[in-house]
């Protein structure tokens, strides 16, 4: 598995000869250049995570790309006219040959109701668990983890506890796209000594770069 990182939660994943966005949010424009998609997943409606323009501009350059969704974002999709279909829940489907699990629930608070949208993570493949903006314990063995690490609704000691709950074999960094170089060295460091004291490998994933998993 190869994850390339555009932005804030926006990931090219390359599993099983099949190319899946997530998120491709108001953030970053690399994934708008992005070619040969099969897959996009959305987990809310957030503009970090669902930009209009940057979905327009990814499906023009992908045209036969499916999107897979929840009914939030669903509602949005169908105002602009983009073909979707529904994931949400607990329910499981197969999408261009690839496995995908809905785990559904409430963004993570950011201050009581405000942004308190659907937030629907998604484990693909049966190896990454992508859980968008909550802290989603998937109840089964996870290889790969996206982990929140940064955001108006995420503090460190909280992404470090869920991590520990989950227990990967490893994590990569999302959300941290408001952290400056300073921030990002201050705060992947304090991530992977705090996760590689419990066995949890933390891989350093920055904006534009590609790793291997």
């Amino acid at each position: 598995m190869k994850i390339t990182k555009y932005g804030q939660c926006c990931l090219l994943i390359e599993i099983n000869e099949k190319r899946i966005l997530t998120d491709p949010g108001r953030f970053s424009v690399s994934q708008n250049e992005v070619t040969d998609i099969d897959l996009i997943l959305i987990t809310h409606e957030h503009a970090d995570h669902l930009h209009s323009e940057s979905l327009q501009a990814v499906l023009q350059n992908n045209p036969n790309a499916q999107v897979v969704t929840n009914s939030s974002v669903a509602k949005m999709l169908s105002e602009l006219g983009i073909t979707h279909d529904i994931l949400e829940g607990t329910a499981h489907a197969e999408k261009v040959g690839i496995a995908l699990e809905a785990y559904d629930g409430t963004h993570a608070e950011i201050f009581e109701e405000y942004g308190q949208v659907q937030n629907t993570g998604y484990f693909v493949a049966g190896r990454l668990f992508y859980p968008g903006d909550a802290y989603t314990e998937p109840g089964k063995a996870v290889e790969v983890l996206a982990l929140p690490i940064a955001g108006p609704w995420c503090k460190a000691a909280d992404a470090i506890a869920y991590a520990l709950r989950v227990q990967p074999k490893k994590a990569f960094p999302v959300h941290d796209w408001l952290l400056n170089d300073d921030g990002i060295a201050l705060t992947h460091s304090l991530f992977e000594s705090q996760l590689q004291s419990h066995n949890i490998e933390f891989v350093r994933l920055l904006n534009d770069e590609t790793k291997e998993f």
